[in-house]
């Protein structure tokens, strides 16, 4: 009876081990023509001004707004989908919800609208239309 819970235990740290080596394994793969990681931690304070200027742009349809305040309530929340304190995976949550917002919201709002609200430099907002998918205005 008292080797019934360590199976269970093994394998979802088995589980979690190869999981956490296989998200390392993919941003070495997709880490573009040698970027550092330093290079897109330096986009983050743009990116969370670029959200809070597109949310609050009247110009823009009511649901791209209000993902986009969703999004700041997600990422204000101290709940998470998958726990902080979990390595690489407690992040990656966040990554990947801010990721498919912001291209949700770069596809219908366009490339204009995100140039007019970006406040980074220019290779900044090249690297976001590369993120997004968008052709630069």
């Amino acid at each position: 009876m008292t080797d019934f819970w360590w199976g269970p235990l093994v394998v979802s740290a088995a589980a979690l081990v190869v999981v956490w080596l296989a998200l390392v394994v993919a941003l070495v793969v997709a880490n573009p023509r040698g970027r550092s990681l330093s290079e897109a931690m330096r986009l983050l304070p743009d990116l969370l001004r670029l959200v809070r200027r597109l949310a609050t742009d009247r110009e823009l349809p009511l649901g791209v707004r209000l993902r986009l305040w969703l999004l700041l309530a997600y990422l204000a929340l101290p709940i998470d989908l998958v726990p902080d304190f979990i390595p690489v995976l407690g992040h990656a949550d966040d990554a990947i919800v801010v990721t498919v917002v912001l291209r949700s919201t770069a596809r219908r709002a366009g490339s204009p609208a995100l140039a007019r609200h970006w406040p980074g430099t220019a290779a900044g907002f090249s690297t976001l239309c590369r993120l997004t998918g968008l052709k630069e205005p």
